[in-house]
């Protein structure tokens, strides 16, 4: 059984993604580049805000696509997730480089490399992340029609 998701539900995926990522990355980005806390953690929630909107935007157009052929999320093949996180994170690879050359005063070729590191990290957090939302909303679902 495959139930649309609600736009309210999207906000709530988009955010626990992003809560998740920010709490994993901000330390590491921090240690890293050798800039405070403060600053890898805004420049990481900036990062966030930007993949939340992006989150929803895409994930919307993502299953809409997917319904249409007929592919409901719970059923996704390993190849389908594979294919929607290196589509995601690509997309993102557009806004951040530019908003991460600026935060840090960095030429685009650097702010180009530190995105290759999050996209390491981002791409199978993602597949990973998607993956258990499916699985648990697959079981709430089951559970409120019993």
């Amino acid at each position: 059984m495959n139930q649309e998701k609600s736009l309210y539900e999207r906000f709530l995926h988009a955010v626990l993604f992003e809560i998740v990522a920010l709490l994993l990355c901000a330390p590491v980005m921090s240690w890293l580049l050798g800039v405070s806390f403060a600053h890898a953690g805004a420049l990481t929630l900036m990062i966030s805000l930007v993949a939340m909107t992006w989150n929803v935007i895409f994930n919307t157009v993502f299953d809409r696509l997917e319904r249409r052929w007929k592919a409901p999320a719970a059923e996704r093949s390993f190849a389908v997730r594979i294919v929607h996180a290196v589509v995601f994170e690509a997309g993102l690879i557009l806004a951040v480089v530019p908003l991460a050359a600026w935060w840090l005063n960095i030429g685009l070729i650097e702010a180009f490399v530190l995105d290759i590191g999050l996209v390491l990290f981002f791409l199978p957090y993602t597949l990973v992340f998607n993956w258990c939302y499916d699985k648990m909303r697959a079981g709430m679902l089951r559970r409120a029609t019993c």
